[in-house]
Parts: C-alpha cells; sequence; structure tokens
C-alpha cells in the first residue's frame, strides 16, 4: 500500500513539474511575441494599405475572395457603413440562380476579355465572374460573417435587396452550389480543373472561364471553403429564422464524404482532385503525390483533421518548403506540375509552385487552434521578414530566387498577416 501510494506522488510531483514548465514555456513564447516589433510594423503597414478595397495595383476589381481576407483590416480603417456597402456590392449583382460574381468594377474602367454583367440594383458598376471557381459564394458569406464579428452590426442580413433579404440570398447562393456546383455520386462541391486554390484550367487559352475543354473534378479547396460558410451562416442567422434546408446537415455529409473519398490516410494528405469526366493529364503523371498547401490549410479551418494529422500536414508544408531556398509553407504544391502537363501555367510561376502569404500565412491560426503556437509564430515569422525586406505586400514570391512577383500591393497578403498577428497577439496576452 505504502509502494503505491509513493507511486502515486511521483506521478503527481511529476505531473506538477511537467506542467509548470509547460507554463513557463508558454509565458516566455509569449512574452517574445509580444516583444516582437515586426509584427506591430507589418499591422502598422497593413492598415496603411488597407484604405483601399481593390486588389492590388494590378487590378481595378474588388474580388470578394480577395476581399474576405482583408474585411477585418479594412474595418479597422473604413466606418462599417462603407465596408457594409461594399459588401451589398455583391449582393445587387447577384446572378437569378443565385450565382456570386468574383470581381466588381466601375464600369468606365472594365477592362477587356471577361464577360461582364450589369444590374439595375448596382448602376455604374460591372462584374463578371471566373467561371472555373467555386469559391465565390463561401467567400462572400464568410466574409458577411466577418463584418458582424467585428462590428456587432447584424442589420446586415436583414436588408432588402431585390425584394430578397440577405438571409435570403446566402440560402440562394447556397443553393446554387447544390445544383450547379455539386456531384450527387460523391455528395461533395464540384469545380473545373485548377492548381489547388487556383483560377487557371491547365489547357491554354483563356484559363478562367468554362469551355469545351474543361474537366471537372472535385477537390479539397472548394468543399472546405463552402463547409466554412455553412457553418459561419448557421452561427449568425437569428435562432428563429427557418432556413430551407439543413445547412448543418449538409456540411456535416461534406466532412464524411471529405474523409472517404479526398483523405488518404496512409498519406495524410489530401487527394488533389476526383475527376467527374476524365482527367486532362496525362495516365502516366501520378497527380496524388503532389501536396496542396491552401486546400489543406483551409480543410484544417474548417475542421476536417485532427490535431495529430494537422501535424502531419504542417510537417509535410515545411518539407516541401525546405526544397526551395526562398519557401515558406504558402508555397502552393509540391512537386511543381510540370509544363507538359499544365501548359497553362510552367511549374514555378503563380499558382504552380509559387510561394502566396494569402494561403500561407492562414495556417497561423489553425495552428493555434490545434494547440501549436509556438509551431505558428515559428512559421509566420519567414512571411513577416519577407513582408519587410521588400516594404510591400506582393501577390506572390518565386521560391526559386526569392524575387516579389505579380501584383504589389496585394491586400490579400496584408490581410493575412494581420488577422495571423492578431490571433497571435490573442493567444500571447491570454498566456503571458
Amino acid at each position: 500500500m505504502k509502494i503505491r501510494l509513493l507511486g502515486v506522488l511521483i506521478f503527481l510531483c511529476l505531473f506538477y513539474l511537467s506542467a509548470n514548465a509547460q507554463v513557463k514555456d508558454k509565458s516566455a513564447l509569449a512574452g517574445s511575441i509580444l516583444a516582437d516589433s515586426r509584427l506591430d510594423t507589418i499591422q502598422a503597414r497593413g492598415l496603411k494599405l488597407l484604405s483601399g478595397f481593390s486588389a492590388g495595383t494590378s487590378y481595378n476589381e474588388v474580388w470578394i475572395r480577395d476581399f474576405n481576407t482583408f474585411i477585418k483590416g479594412s474595418l479597422k480603417v473604413h466606418p462599417k457603413e462603407k465596408v457594409k456597402e461594399m459588401l451589398l456590392m455583391f449582393f445587387k449583382i447577384q446572378g437569378d440562380d443565385g450565382n456570386i460574381v468574383d470581381g466588381v468594377v466601375d464600369s468606365a474602367r472594365a477592362g477587356v476579355g471577361y464577360q461582364y454583367r450589369y444590374s439595375k440594383l448596382l448602376p455604374g458598376w460591372a462584374a463578371h465572374k471566373n467561371t472555373v471557381e467555386t469559391d465565390q459564394e463561401s467567400s462572400l458569406i464568410q466574409a458577411v460573417k466577418k463584418y458582424i464579428d467585428v462590428t456587432g452590426d447584424r442589420s446586415i442580413l436583414f436588408e432588402v435587396i431585390g425584394a430578397k433579404t440577405v438571409l435570403q440570398r446566402i440560402e440562394d447562393a447556397f443553393a446554387y452550389i447544390q445544383k450547379d456546383r455539386w456531384s450527387a455520386k460523391y455528395g461533395l462541391v464540384t469545380g473545373a480543373t485548377t492548381i489547388d486554390w487556383g483560377d487557371v484550367q491547365p489547357e491554354t487559352g483563356w484559363g478562367v472561364a468554362i469551355n469545351d475543354k474543361t474537366k471537372w473534378a472535385i477537390d479539397i479547396y472548394d468543399n472546405a471553403m463552402y463547409v466554412i460558410a455553412i457553418h459561419d451562416f448557421m452561427a449568425m442567422k437569428p435562432q428563429d429564422y427557418q432556413t430551407k434546408q439543413n445547412w448543418t446537415t449538409i456540411a456535416n455529409t461534406i466532412k464524411t464524404n471529405v474523409r472517404k473519398h479526398l483523405w488518404m490516410t496512409s498519406a495524410q494528405k489530401y487527394r488533389p482532385h476526383i475527376y467527374m469526366n476524365g482527367s486532362p493529364f496525362s495516365k502516366d503523371f501520378n497527380e496524388d503525390e503532389i501536396l496542396y498547401s491552401g486546400g489543406s490549410i483551409c480543410a484544417i479551418l474548417a475542421g476536417f483533421n485532427t490535431p495529430a494529422e494537422v501535424k502531419e500536414i504542417n510537417k509535410q508544408l515545411l518539407a516541401a518548403a525546405a526544397k526551395d531556398k526562398y519557401a515558406t509553407i504558402g508555397k502552393t504544391v509540391y512537386p511543381a506540375y510540370p509544363a507538359a502537363q499544365f501548359p497553362n501555367m510552367h511549374p514555378y510561376i503563380y499558382q504552380n509552385a509559387g510561394d502566396w502569404t494569402w494561403f500561407g500565412g492562414r495556417m497561423i491560426a489553425a495552428l493555434i487552434a490545434n494547440g501549436q503556437a509556438k509551431e505558428a509564430y515559428q512559421e509566420l515569422i519567414p512571411m513577416v521578414d519577407r513582408a519587410i525586406a521588400h516594404k510591400g505586400f506582393y501577390e506572390w514570391y518565386d521560391v526559386q530566387t526569392g524575387a516579389p512577383k505579380g501584383s504589389g500591393d496585394f491586400r490579400g497578403e496584408a490581410g493575412v498577416l494581420f488577422d495571423a498577428i492578431t490571433v497571435l497577439k490573442q493567444w500571447a496576452i491570454k498566456n503571458k
């Protein structure tokens, strides 16, 4: 009896010492985070850039997939009424079938190439939709949730636009996905074949629009974004609001089907695509070997993975980044698609293994939510240092040379870094 009691006492002492050491480690980490002036610098620079709403210097449009990622920062520098007005624009030019456009632009600045749509509800503006994507509807709904989270202003849900409330229009957007971007066979969201979260098809030509070469597919990004949007809608809608469908059940079913069809247990990663009408790639090309970073990160944020799986995904992202001198966890894919397989976007260009803080930065909140604050801080710093070194925010970076590429003044990067640092500081304040 005495021996057993002694064993229990030893166990309790060791447990106490271990727990106390963990608290001290957290406190030290929290102190380092709160004392890191680089984080303050990036947030200050980010807010200065977020004085506008277009995606960056290369774009005239306000893109909803971008706006969704910098809206919290926008609300720090704009009156909520202005931000609300920008969100409502997308509902005012919503399609009759419920679809949401990618970008809205002053009619006088509408360029060539896109098929523009117009609405009497939004005079003076034009809009277009990159039809290969299936994330516009999800992005808008997520942005509305962020607006409410920051402002507490739920009146946006009851704004009447063309005889419909925003609540009704959100469900119309969901319904569009269920009707036009849905595989009954797999119970999952569909879209055109692109690289991870990208908006360009493999074949040469105008890659952002559905055409006779389009290969329909299922990927993790579209499904994760849709489930996040459903969760957001259910969290912000009034409790007594009667939905048209049981969206929670649909979200849970998608998660089950993602685990069944897209998650490869042995490899501990997501399959890039399931094809509906054949693959655009040659038979000897093993696409399943490719790691998708952005879609994997969004899947974690959607709650598709266990903490142990999150650690493994993060380990793989770090290993992929280590393959190139200037890469971070934001490198879109590893390995890159060969030019022969993806002629519309050669290796290490843009979404084909370019490095995007716009997505890599989202991993920070995912890691913190899964008990990996130390890793979150360590993996954020290379992205922060890069932005400071280049004295600005850029669309993407060349992983082989480190050179900034694409649009300058890219608000997506600024917004994601602002949010990541905010979450990291919140963790530090709680654990200091």
